[in-house]
């Protein structure tokens, strides 16, 4: 099953099945994305800030909502 056909029936679950569901995949995210990387809050806090000044300086381009999604489907 490829990732067109297991969205296709994802999106037609009810309500609670589909918030499940996106628990589970996203609890595996964490688990497997953040098991050596966890930041404190500080750091957190600390990590972000950069990131705007980063911004505003113009060293980085901020993606939008659409970009990152298009990026993170043509990962493989």
């Amino acid at each position: 099953m490829n990732i067109g056909q297991i969205t296709s029936v994802a999106l037609r679950l009810n309500p609670h099945d589909k918030a499940l569901l996106a628990q589970t995949l996203w609890e595996s995210l964490e688990a497997s994305c953040l098991a050596d990387t966890e930041l404190s809050d500080h750091e957190a806090i600390t990590l972000a800030k950069q990131r705007v000044r980063e911004i505003d300086k113009g060293l980085v381009q901020p993606l939008t909502h659409s970009q990152l999604m298009s990026n993170l489907r043509n990962a493989d």
